[in-house]
């Protein structure tokens, strides 16, 4: 298994059209496009603000105000991760004719997933960067150097888990449903 993944790199062109087919395929067919990859995190943070700030306003403490921004920093990573788990837990069964018939890595296709819903989380980044700067709280710059690190560290795990995920959804269909209320539960 190893040998396989250490072998992907020969297959990095591969993957890299791959992923621009799936981010193109999410939105084919509507009115805007890939603005969706900006306007999705925008309203996400904009619902979470009029959540926190009118609906039920304090809920949390002081210290962690504006607290929808709080929550949005920590959505960003948790969807990715989620959306990589769920897309690529099923990739397997969905790109099934392609692996049937073309001597072709099955690997791909997880690490495709987490590949297409990575960039989507690097998308939503300038939307929180953007109120971070209008609420002015910015982290403090020795933590930014570790924000590759923490990428890096969830790309690995996500598709690590992406990987087991999608082999075992072959034998066990029912393990789809059963994650997607896992990430649920996880996320509370």
């Amino acid at each position: 298994m190893f040998a396989n993944l250490a072998n992907l790199i020969r297959y990095r062109g591969l993957i890299q059209s791959l992923v621009a087919r799936e981010l193109k395929a999410r939105y084919r067919g509507s009115a805007l496009g890939f603005l969706w990859s900006f306007i999705n995190p925008l309203l996400l943070l904009s619902i979470y603000s009029f959540v926190f700030a009118v609906v039920i306003p304090g809920l949390h403490t002081k210290d962690i105000e504006p607290y929808a921004l709080f929550m949005f920093c920590g959505i960003l990573p948790w969807t990715w991760f989620s959306s990589s788990l769920l897309e690529g837990s099923g990739s397997l069964i969905a790109g099934g004719n392609l692996i049937k018939k073309v001597l072709f890595p099955a690997e791909i296709l997880p690490i495709t997933s987490v590949l297409a819903n990575m960039v989507h989380f690097f998308l939503g980044l300038p939307i929180l960067v953007a109120f971070l700067i209008y609420f002015r709280r910015w982290p403090d710059p020795l933590d930014l150097l570790w924000f590759p690190v923490v990428v890096a560290v969830q790309l690995v795990f996500s598709m690590a888990l992406a990987l087991i995920f999608s082999a075992l959804m072959v034998h066990f269909r029912d393990l789809r449903d059963i994650l997607s209320n896992v990430l649920t539960l996880w996320f509370f």
